[in-house]
């Protein structure tokens, strides 16, 4: 790893963490140098966070169907895996409207996405952990390799509190494998903080939140929770919980089964419903 570029994210990190929403926005507007990408997946914690960069008019202008004044320098993509829940690609549309964005689709490579579906099937995914894994593989990695390449720095909507997996997730980190700053402007935020931003703010968010799916992936590859359980027990369930990432968002420190057992869980079966 370069030790710049990890003593840059932690001094980002450090600096981040008093401030709120929008002082996190416009410092790392102000610190990050270079092409700046923030990765959607449109659920709720993305919602929040391209509703605060909207705002911050942070947005990158080729994102946007109209021309800013002052355009930001951060563009807003999400990765179109081609089996989302139709709930999901009706909130894309809605948050396009209401912000007046675009939001830049990265699809699997055809080839790659032809081959795996003659060989494993259309589900075969379910079948091993390897399999699934391939197909987050070309559905989710590698056109997240497209959308980061040339990128200094990459904004997500992890939280902490969202699985073990992510317990340990900091404001800002060093991403080796790709050669940037990782920056999470939520990863302290509780649940119900989200919940709070987006009621207060009328942000669009996916209906789903309100059927029981804290945490939305491929339609396929996602369920309700029960209560008690982990915000994203309801993917990949058929798994063991360490194994229950897609590889966009590993963290270097914890080894699959050695994470830390700290993250919310859910106590009612549905998200609180929020007003319109």
């Amino acid at each position: 790893m370069s030790i710049p570029l990890d003593r840059a994210a932690r001094d980002l990190a450090a600096a981040m963490a008093p401030l709120d929403l929008p002082g996190r926005i416009r410092l790392v507007g102000a610190t990050v140098p270079g092409r700046l990408v923030f990765t959607t997946s449109l659920g709720i914690e993305d919602q929040a966070l391209t509703h605060a960069l909207a705002m911050a008019k942070s947005l990158d202008a080729k994102s946007l169907g109209r021309s800013q004044s002052e355009p930001g320098r951060i563009e807003i993509v999400t990765l179109d895996t081609g089996r989302l829940f139709p709930e999901t690609y009706d909130v894309w549309a809605e948050t396009e409207a209401a912000y007046g964005i675009r939001i830049m689709a990265y699809a699997p490579e055809r080839v790659a996405e032809e081959a795996f579906v003659a060989s494993e099937g259309i589900n075969g995914f379910r079948q091993s952990v390897a399999a699934r894994q391939a197909c987050c593989g070309l559905r989710k990695v590698e056109p997240l390799g497209r959308a980061l390449a040339g990128a200094a720095g990459w904004l997500t909507g992890l939280r902490a509190g969202q699985s073990a997996n992510r317990a340990e997730t900091p404001l800002a980190e060093a991403d080796a494998a790709h050669g940037l700053i990782k920056i999470n402007p939520l990863a302290d935020w509780s649940r119900a903080d989200v919940d709070r931003f987006v009621l207060d703010n009328v942000v669009p968010y996916n209906v789903l939140h309100d059927r029981g799916f804290p945490s939305i992936g491929c339609a396929p590859c996602t369920r309700a929770v029960r209560i008690g359980e982990s915000e994203r027990a309801g993917r990949w369930w058929w798994e063991q919980e360490s194994k229950k990432e897609c590889g966009l968002h590993l963290h270097p420190s914890a080894a699959p089964g050695s994470e830390p057992r700290v993250f919310e869980t859910t106590t009612r079966n549905t998200s609180p419903e929020m007003a319109r």
